[in-house]
């Protein structure tokens, strides 16, 4: 009797157990992000609402982020004109004669503008490449593609770190070292942010796509 009494008791405990974790992966990302959105808030609030109370005598919380949104929305209005467009570029022609702030600032400026137009991440194609060692497969992303001074061709290859896409390693490949795949960015993405457990809708099927003919690129002669 006891022993069937420690079995429910192991039962109720698992249980107990699993609703817990379930829970913790829901609460984590949501609070994580509502911390990060409210820090983002605070500071930017922070950063202006001294200035705006000796400009007008008073202060509100949530004014400073407000004028911030308001300057952005401004600057990208300005950016859309002509006028606009050549105070900018008259403005990085000074920081371009800064040596330390230049690249930082074009570095920046080119990692936006690959991610600001709607519908695209910067990523032209997923690949399977071989990495970190013979015989195990990566996603990657290509992300540029470029000839040497011989002819061959080379591929900029970003492979990320799970969960976190933000991060990895860029590897300089031959055509022939990749293997391009069917599957989308989206996909490749969401695979990569949930460490493997959301996979696409036939992934099997448009991951060996690039494999079944071998590395070279679609059209390219075997």
């Amino acid at each position: 009797m006891s022993a069937k009494k420690s079995s429910i008791g192991r039962r109720i405990l698992k249980g107990l157990r699993r609703q817990f974790v379930m829970g913790l992966v829901l609460v984590v990302p949501l609070g994580l992000t509502a911390w990060i959105l409210v820090w983002i808030f605070n500071s930017i609030d922070n950063i202006l609402g001294p200035y705006i109370e000796k400009l007008l005598g008073f202060y509100y919380p949530g004014i400073g982020f407000g004028v911030m949104v308001v300057l952005i929305y401004l600057i990208g209005l300005l950016a859309g004109n002509f006028v606009g467009r050549r105070l900018i570029h008259f403005g990085e022609s000074l920081l371009a004669r800064v040596p330390v702030v230049r690249p930082l600032y074009s570095g920046i400026k080119q990692i936006l503008e690959s991610f600001s137009s709607p519908g695209t991440t910067g990523f032209m194609q997923v690949v399977l490449v071989e990495y970190p060692r013979k015989g195990i497969k990566a996603i990657g992303f290509i992300t540029n593609e470029l000839t040497d001074s011989s002819g061959q061709k080379l591929v900029n290859v970003f492979i990320p770190t799970a969960p976190n896409p933000t991060t990895g390693f860029l590897q300089i490949m031959k055509e022939e070292e990749i293997a391009r795949t069917k599957l989308s960015v989206d996909d490749a993405i969401k695979m990569v942010v949930s460490a493997g457990r959301t996979t696409p809708e036939r992934a099997g099927d448009k991951l060996s796509a690039g494999v079944s003919g071998g590395n070279a690129a679609p059209g390219a002669k075997k």
